[in-house]
C-alpha cells in the first residue's frame, strides 16, 4: 500500500521540482500519508528525492545551465549553511521561524504575482566579484534555513538567485540544483547511518521522482521561464498549506 501511495506523487514531486523547486512539499506528505513514522518519512524521503535531484542536475550541466562560478561558492556556502542551521535548531524554537515565513509569504506571493519574466532581472546582470558574493550570500541564508526547516528551498533559491542575484532562470536553476544536491547527500548520509532510510520504498519512489524530473526538466528546456512563474504559484500555496499546518502542530 505504501508504494502505491508515495510512487505516483513522487512522480509528480520530481516534475515540480524540475521546474521550480519545492518538490518536498508534495513527497513528504506523502510518505507521511502512507503511514511511516517521522523520521523513516524524512529519511526515506531524502534517499529518493536525491535520486530525481541528481538526474536533474546532470541534464542542467549537460544543457548548459551551470555558471562554474556561480556553482562553486554556492554548494560550499549552501553546505555551511546547512551545517548552521542544523545546529540552530538545537538552540530555537522552530515555531519562531515558521511564524516569520508565514509573515514574510505574502511579500514573496506579491513578488512571484507581480513578476511576469523572471529572466528580465538577468537583463541587468551583475559584475563577476559581485555576482559571485551575492550567490555565496544567498546559498549561506538558505542553506541556514535549509538545516533549520527546509521545505521549499529549492524554490526560494530560485526566486532569490533570479530577483536579487540578477542571474537567468537557467542559469538559477542550474545552481539552486546543484547546491541541493550537496546539502541533500550530506543529510542523507546521516540518515543512513542511523537506519531510518526504508530502502525498498525509497529506491522505487526514486525511480519515480527520475521519471517526473526528467519530464520537469524537459518542460523547462522547452518552455523556459514561461513556465516557472505558474509553478510557483501552485508551490507557493502548498507552502502556506504546509507552514499552517506545522504551526497548529
Amino acid at each position: 500500500m505504501e508504494f502505491l501511495i508515495v510512487c505516483p506523487l513522487a512522480f509528480l514531486a520530481g516534475l515540480i521540482d524540475a521546474v521550480a523547486g519545492g518538490g518536498g512539499l508534495i513527497s513528504l506528505p506523502a510518505y507521511f500519508f502512507a503511514g511511516l513514522p517521522t523520521h523513516a518519512a524524512i529519511a526515506t524521503n531524502k534517499l529518493s528525492s536525491i535520486m530525481g535531484t541528481a538526474v536533474v542536475t546532470l541534464r542542467y550541466a549537460f544543457f548548459g545551465y551551470m555558471v562554474k562560478r556561480f556553482v562553486a561558492v554556492g554548494v560550499a556556502c549552501g553546505l555551511f549553511g546547512s551545517f548552521l542551521g542544523s545546529n540552530l535548531v538545537l538552540a530555537t524554537d522552530s515555531t519562531f521561524l515558521m511564524g516569520f515565513m508565514l509573515v514574510s509569504l505574502p511579500l514573496v506571493a506579491v513578488l512571484v504575482l507581480k513578476t511576469k519574466d523572471f529572466d528580465r532581472f538577468s537583463e541587468d546582470p551583475y559584475p563577476g566579484a559581485k555576482g559571485v558574493a551575492i550567490t555565496a550570500a544567498i546559498a549561506l541564508a538558505v542553506g541556514v534555513y535549509d538545516g533549520f526547516y527546509g521545505p521549499g528551498t529549492g524554490t526560494f533559491l530560485m526566486l532569490l538567485l533570479t530577483s536579487v542575484g540578477h542571474q537567468s532562470t537557467k542559469e538559477a536553476q542550474g545552481t539552486s540544483k546543484a547546491i541541493n544536491l550537496a546539502t541533500n547527500a550530506a543529510g542523507l548520509a546521516v540518515f543512513l547511518s542511523s537506519g531510518n532510510v526504508w530502502v525498498a520504498l525509497g529506491l522505487a519512489a526514486g525511480l519515480f521522482n527520475v521519471a517526473g524530473g526528467w519530464i520537469g526538466s524537459s518542460l523547462f528546456r522547452s518552455k523556459g521561464a514561461s513556465i516557472v512563474r505558474p509553478v510557483l504559484i501552485v508551490v507557493m500555496a502548498l507552502f502556506a498549506v504546509r507552514l499552517v499546518f506545522d504551526l497548529m502542530q
